[in-house]
């Protein structure tokens, strides 16, 4: 599993012209990648990754700031663009396979207390984001 990970001050995304998932206060922008050979063990993980990550202001975490986290599924992330210019997907999950570990993020998120919104899997998303300093990190599992 891959994340990139914005600290923003506000975030929203846009499916056919109607907001979907929105944070409107400062908190993670939360791109992620789901490659074929995860499971949900690396859900698991990826969630409390993220729920304690130390990048809000003061080296806080969405967990010690009850910050909000908004989560969008982004199999891109998994494009190989070593050779020539067209990137290979070859890396990156098929849906049926992504879709329930991109959920099962979100789930434990919340388990953890943590206020989530996201976009909508397989759907042409708008993504738009204020983000803060700029502080954008990639988590690797």
């Amino acid at each position: 599993m891959k994340a990139v990970v914005a600290r923003v001050t506000e975030a929203s995304v846009e499916v056919e012209g109607a907001i979907v998932g929105a944070i409107d206060e400062p908190g993670l922008l939360v791109l992620l990648g789901v490659h074929h050979d995860d499971t949900a063990e690396h859900a698991r993980k990826m969630a409390q990754k993220l729920h304690g990550l130390r990048i809000l202001d003061d080296e806080q975490s969405c967990e010690s700031t009850g910050a909000p986290l908004l989560v969008v599924s982004q199999f891109t992330l998994y494009g190989d663009t070593r050779k020539g210019r067209r990137p290979s997907w070859t890396a990156a999950a098929r849906p049926e396979h992504a879709e329930p570990l991109v959920n099962a993020v979100v789930q434990e998120l919340r388990q953890k207390g943590a206020r989530v919104e996201t976009g909508r899997f397989r759907a042409e998303m708008k993504v738009r984001s204020v983000n803060d300093g700029p502080f954008t990190v990639i988590v690797e599992l």
